[in-house]
């Protein structure tokens, strides 16, 4: 049986075994959305429904970020009458979904990924090309 790790063990002792890179999907033009293809190197440490949710649910709030809408063209006037100064007190739309990004990574990574002895790594990290997935040696087979 696997051990289970946590999200602190990794970071203090990183025994890294691979990284797996999951790549942009440019099939409908330049939106930001990540392909949901599951990796085989995934296959023994996660459940291919579990990841695909994921990275659907990733597409999704990205998908919300890049919406324009009303609250979209109001911070676009704003800022320009402002000269871009109401930046300096406001955040906009996209940070605030990009915020939102990071504390679901944060959580996929606390509940599901840590412990399997995975971690993926914000793809604003990565320039918003890929979405990482560290694969850490399982350190019961070591023992």
């Amino acid at each position: 049986m696997a051990e289970t790790h946590s999200l602190q063990d990794m970071r203090q002792q990183p025994a890294v075994a691979a990284k797996v890179f999951i790549q942009r999907d440019y099939t409908n033009g330049t939106i930001c959305q990540f392909q949901t293809k599951f990796p085989s190197e995934l296959e023994t440490r996660i459940d291919k429904q579990q990841f695909e949710e994921t990275v659907r649910t990733l597409n999704n709030l990205y998908a919300e970020a890049e919406k324009l809408g009303s609250q979209s063209y109001l911070e676009g006037c704003l800022a320009c009458i402002t000269a871009y100064t109401i930046f300096l007190c406001m955040e906009t739309h996209y940070e605030k979904v990009l915020k939102k990004i990071a504390k679901f990574i944060q959580e996929q990574n606390d509940k599901i990924y840590a412990p399997r002895g995975l971690l993926l790594t914000d793809p604003i990290e990565r320039g918003l090309r890929v979405v990482e997935v560290t694969i850490f040696e399982d350190r019961s087979l070591t023992r």
